[in-house]
């Protein structure tokens, strides 16, 4: 009679022994270990062979493959030539605005506000209104016009602002 043998097995490094598995965590520990040994073999990390894969445990760091050098953070840091101590994230870019560029946009739109009071003087009411929700036909009940003549006003506000400020529309 033969014994029915479980062909799922991963090989635990730390035990030095073979552990039978079912085969959706075989599946699900193979898809990870794969993963990741080719995530590192991209990175020029990992040297396994592939007659070697069933070695892998994820342990990248203390692995016999691993390949020697350091591995950069972005807050190693490195001297430059001039001697001062430097790290990768000292190059990534900041993605706050600088105080010059919101003083100029907040100038530049100063400059749009005041031409839209120009244009429609009624803009501002306008305005809370829709940020209290209200339709445009309760718009223009409010205002006292018509609905159309309301959205005629309104589209030809906007293309006069669009044709001044290009970069706002």
């Amino acid at each position: 009679m033969q014994k029915n043998v479980n062909p799922y097995r991963i090989y635990l490094k730390a035990t030095r022994e073979w552990v039978e598995v079912s085969e959706e965590y075989y599946r699900d520990h193979a898809r990870y270990h794969d993963a990741l040994r080719k995530r590192q073999q991209s990175h020029g990390q990992c040297v396994c062979p592939k007659n070697k894969f069933w070695l892998c445990d994820g342990d990248c760091f203390t692995c016999e493959f691993r390949r020697a050098g350091d591995v950069l953070s972005l807050d190693y840091t490195v001297e430059n030539e001039e001697g001062d101590a430097c790290s990768p994230l000292d190059n990534l870019a900041d993605p706050v605005p600088s105080i010059e560029e919101i003083i100029c946009d907040k100038a530049e739109l100063d400059q749009l506000f005041a031409r839209l009071n120009e244009l429609m003087p009624e803009a501002v009411q306008i305005g809370k209104l829709r940020q209290d929700g209200l339709s445009d036909e309760a718009i223009a009940e409010i205002i006292g016009i018509k609905r159309t003549t309301f959205l005629s006003r309104l589209k030809k506000a906007k293309e006069q602002l669009a044709t001044e400020f290009p970069d706002r529309f």
